[in-house]
């Protein structure tokens, strides 16, 4: 979500504007077709199916990638503004245009198959098959995830000197790896001045600015902030903190789905370490008392728990920099921090180095 709402708003210099033409069928009369910019996730142009067909012009960002589809569809037909005219079937998402869009069209229907072959079987199947197949269609999704990551390398590595990659760049970037990714962009290809890389790969700069920013305070004494219980009595950090156990700080709110996600490694960690010496304080970032109190109990979280109920404007977001959760910092019995942002394996991995050396 955050980098979606970046890319959207990080300042871009002014494109070029040319002419697009298109003009497509589709069974879905009486239903709206739309233009999308997929770096804005702008609508761009609409118009209504009539007798099967439809068609839109007017003047959009010189090569822009956008995709076309029925409104609130899932799936759209990409392509790229180059002021080629362009006829669309979205009945089999075809086109037919420039050799460019083409190809990516092309590209496009072959490196989703493996995904859509296998919701097909999927859905096939019926509730009794999917409990039984469990294991076997989780193999699945993989093998199918894997064919279309070879698919993606596949077009970087065949389509250098056109901008067909762009299409794939941001849903596949982290997938295909920072090293892969990293290797590719070394090449110096023609389509890394895209808007949409550029704007993809400053998110990332800016993530692991913030990320480095954050650290930074590993190695410090913690800061001490007030704030109150479930019954509303104040407590300072420092009465858990720095008094001979090592602590985590969680933050945490019972909004957050990733948070509670990771909640039962959080649990584990703490059942298993607790008569070693580890306790864990919750700061909530919790703006309504109830559901804080309620997912206490209904996460099974028996540590101790604090919330001045401000939302992001509560006093442990600006003490500690907290900008996105779930985060946490570990520290040590003295008080001192000694990691920040330790979730899943690397926390048990963290708590096992510490206590059973």
């Amino acid at each position: 979500m955050m980098a979606a709402l970046m890319l959207a708003v990080l300042p871009t210099e002014a494109q070029e504007q040319v002419k697009y033409s298109i003009d497509g069928i589709s069974k879905d009369n009486g239903k709206t077709v739309v233009l999308r910019n997929r770096r804005t996730n702008l609508v761009v142009d609409s118009a209504i199916v009539a007798n099967g067909k439809f068609s839109m012009s007017g003047n959009a960002e010189k090569d822009a990638l956008m995709g076309v589809s029925v409104k609130n569809a899932k799936w759209s037909v990409l392509l790229f503004n180059d002021g080629t005219p362009l006829t669309i079937n979205l009945n089999d998402s075809t086109l037919k245009g420039s050799p460019m869009n083409e190809r990516l069209t092309r590209y496009d229907i072959d490196i989703n198959a493996p995904y859509a072959d296998f919701i097909l079987k999927v859905a096939s199947m019926s509730e009794e098959e999917r409990k039984a197949k469990e294991i076997e269609l989780v193999g699945g999704l993989m093998i199918a995830t894997l064919k279309m990551q070879e698919g993606v390398k596949k077009v970087f590595k065949e389509e250098r000197e056109t901008l067909i990659p762009v299409a794939f760049f941001s849903d596949y970037q982290s997938m295909l790896g920072q090293e892969f990714m990293d290797s590719v962009l070394a090449t110096k290809p023609a389509w890394a001045s895209h808007p949409i890389v550029k704007s993809v790969l400053d998110v990332a700069a800016y993530r692991k600015a913030e990320e480095a920013k954050k650290q930074e305070i590993v190695g410090q004494q913690f800061i001490d902030l007030e704030e109150a219980d479930p019954d509303g009595k104040m407590h300072k950090l420092s009465e858990y903190v720095g008094k001979g156990k090592w602590v985590l700080v969680d933050f945490w709110a019972s909004w957050c789905g990733p948070c509670k996600a990771e909640m039962s490694n959080v649990v584990a960690a703490y059942d298993t370490y607790h008569d070693k010496g580890f306790d864990i304080v919750g700061l909530s970032f919790d703006n309504k008392k109830e559901p804080w109190v309620k997912d206490i109990d209904n996460l099974k979280m028996p540590w101790t728990h604090l919330s001045d109920l401000k939302g992001w404007e509560t006093v442990a977001a600006k003490v500690y920099g907290v900008n996105s959760i779930p985060d946490n910092l570990l520290i040590d019995p003295q008080g001192k921090i000694v990691a920040r942002g330790l979730r899943g394996q690397g926390l048990q991995d963290k708590l096992k180095e510490i206590f059973e050396r």
